[in-house]
């Protein structure tokens, strides 16, 4: 019978979700962090983490751990599959992202489930908890995993499914004080990737029925928070041609015991503008074709274009008759507040449609990497904000940095400057959400 003492866990993946469970779990038992890019596990056995997300002393402890392999706790970090063999428990954090079609892309799922079904024993159990669609785990990872390792799912080797609920940057709203979902692919499974977790998470865990259910969960956490920000972004569509201000309507309206105060703005990151587009890709599969689901994208999706479009008109209304070749700040690149995230930001939107009225736009931003943004984007942050006369700034994203921000010199200087995030004095914003 399988148990969870004296088994050696594996994180395959060490980013934003599995570097803090590997952390975690390795206070508790022998784990492997495996990642396929030697820079970062080079990174992480120096004791340093470029998402920030880590406790670094709790790193550092658990890499010193892992040194003794008498230890029966403690981290090592690999890039080496081999070094997979170790482990009994595998657990699944790679990135499920969308392609350009926004369809699910499993790439890195499937590669991964590949990569384990070449080390997997019998008795072994493999955790996923990148975000999927309902049935992706049974019914697209467990066969490859059957395939690569000849074994046979329920039988020689078992599933669980976990969705990762991590926060990018919220050090309150942390791993293990946020209730975790489990599910395992039979009872006994189940209880056991229930009592594994419990280890960890001091918030408490949720066993859900199946396996089905638990991807269900995570797929419309995300979706629900989607919908609820495009029917504000919509408003702020629609109050931007009225003329009054979406801030103002949401105040009054909040003054209501059981009206839900959420506030427009940018939709990107890797879960909320993701994640509803998995539940599409299966609900369209099984002959339904969303309505509410997509619509909540498809506005969400407008807003970027829209911050431009304003912006422009604000700077004609302001004086600034020749658009071509002036000079625009934009403030903060990430996806969201005081984070180094940079995936999936929508910010990268606004500046592509300035660049249609061909403005010169400066980014700046003090927790993004230059390197990375102009690997992914083709950008080039700037390091210092030069002493120039910008015809318009536009703040968006929320970084605590920007909050002490001169805008009231550049307002002298005639600047548009566009809020987009809620931070700048009133008095001082020609426009914002």
């Amino acid at each position: 019978m399988i148990s969870i003492s004296n088994q050696k866990i594996a994180v395959i993946g060490l980013g934003y979700v599995g570097l803090p469970l590997a952390i975690e779990f390795a206070e508790h038992f022998p784990v492997i962090g495996f990642d396929i890019n030697k820079e970062r596990v080079t990174e992480l056995n120096d004791g340093r983490d470029r998402t920030l997300e880590a406790d670094l002393d709790k790193l550092l402890s658990v890499l010193q751990y892992g040194k003794d392999v008498n230890n029966k706790k403690g981290l090592v970090c690999s890039a080496t599959v081999d070094d997979l063999k170790k482990a009994n428990i595998f657990i699944v954090t790679v990135p499920t992202p969308i392609d350009k079609f926004n369809a699910p892309d499993l790439t890195p799922l499937l590669k991964a489930s590949e990569m384990l079904g070449n080390v997997l024993k019998a008795e072994d159990i493999v955790i996923y908890e990148s975000t999927v669609y309902p049935g992706c785990t049974e019914d697209d990872c467990v066969p490859v995993l059957e395939k690569f390792s000849g074994l046979t799912f329920n039988k020689d080797f078992y599933v669980g499914y976990s969705p990762e609920r991590i926060n990018p940057g919220d050090k309150i709203n942390t791993l293990t004080s946020v209730m975790k979902v489990t599910s395992g692919s039979t009872p006994q499974i189940a209880d056991i990737v229930n009592n594994l977790y419990a280890t960890i998470i001091t918030a408490g865990t949720h066993k859900a029925p199946n396996i089905k259910v638990a991807e269900a969960s995570k797929a419309i956490e995300n979706a629900q928070r989607d919908v609820n920000i495009s029917f504000v972004n919509e408003l702020a569509l629609i109050f931007d041609r009225i003329g009054i201000d979406t801030t103002d309507v949401l105040d009054a309206a909040g003054t209501k015991y059981n009206f839900l105060k959420y506030k427009p703005g940018l939709v990107g990151g890797h879960c909320i503008s993701v994640d509803p587009y998995y539940l599409a890709h299966k609900a369209t599969q099984l002959g339904y074709n969303p309505q509410v689901i997509l619509s909540g994208r498809r506005v969400n999706n407008m807003v970027a274009p829209f911050i431009a479009g304003k912006v422009v008109k604000l700077m004609i209304q302001g004086g600034h008759h020749t658009i071509k070749g002036a000079s625009v700040l934009i403030l903060g690149v990430t996806f969201k507040e005081n984070c180094p995230d940079i995936r999936n930001t929508k910010v990268v939107d606004i500046i592509h449609e300035l660049g249609e009225f061909e403005l010169n736009v400066d980014i700046y931003d003090p927790c993004a990497d230059n390197e990375e943004v102009n690997h992914e984007y083709g950008l080039n942050l700037i390091s210092t904000i030069p002493e120039k006369n910008y015809a318009a700034i536009i703040v968006a994203v929320a970084h605590d940095e920007f909050r002490s921000f001169p805008f009231e010199k550049y307002k002298e200087n005639n600047a548009i400057i566009f809020d987009a995030k809620g931070i700048v004095e009133r008095r001082l914003v020609d426009g914002r959400l």
